[in-house]
């Protein structure tokens, strides 16, 4: 099965495990692992929030879709985006056309529990970080959706277990007709 598996990128909100995830699918597939955050950072050799600082959210978008596009058409990779990266309609057609799209479907609860103290998330670093995690979520659900080709809930389980479901959604997806045929997971 890993033979024929495209890549695998992972989108979803902050804190729904895409990096934890990600690590562990690539050791069990025996591929590399690039979060597209650390990318930009090392192309930059600035952080994400200096970035942001620098050249506000449009500035760091710019480069998140470079890197989108360059990083989507490396072979047998697994990826980890940012939670923006479903924004432009450039980065959705780089991910659902060069692999296959898994979307980590974290409820803002979750989302909560697991970025509360990091303080290396520049649009949590305001006084009502509950909402704003909800008001991406409203915005950027219906995006990571329509990009996905898988949908895995996160937040009920152990990372290691909702990585032998992933491969078993991944193995049933490649086993489907072709890759323009949508298959998710009913929530």
């Amino acid at each position: 099965m890993v033979e024929e598996l495209p890549s695998v990128f992972l989108v979803g909100p902050m804190g729904a495990g895409k990096t934890t995830i990600g690590r562990l699918l690539a050791k069990q597939l025996g591929r590399s692992f690039v979060d597209s955050d650390w990318y930009i950072e090392s192309q930059t050799g600035a952080d994400i929030a200096w970035i942001f600082a620098k050249e506000g959210e449009a500035g760091f978008r710019e480069r998140e879709t470079r890197a989108i596009d360059e990083l989507t058409q490396q072979s047998q990779i697994v990826l980890a985006t940012g939670g923006g990266a479903v924004m432009a309609a450039e980065n959705r057609a780089f991910l659902r056309e060069r692999g296959i799209v898994v979307y980590l479907n974290a409820p803002v609860d979750v989302q909560m529990a697991r970025t509360a103290k990091d303080k290396s998330r520049p649009l949590l670093q305001q006084p009502n970080p509950r909402k704003i995690l909800q008001d991406l979520y409203s915005a950027r659900d219906p995006l990571y959706r329509q990009v996905a080709h898988i949908i895995m809930p996160t937040g009920h389980t152990y990372p290691r277990h909702m990585v032998n479901q992933l491969l078993q959604q991944l193995e049933a997806f490649c086993g489907s007709s072709s890759m323009t045929s949508t298959h998710k997971e009913d929530e």
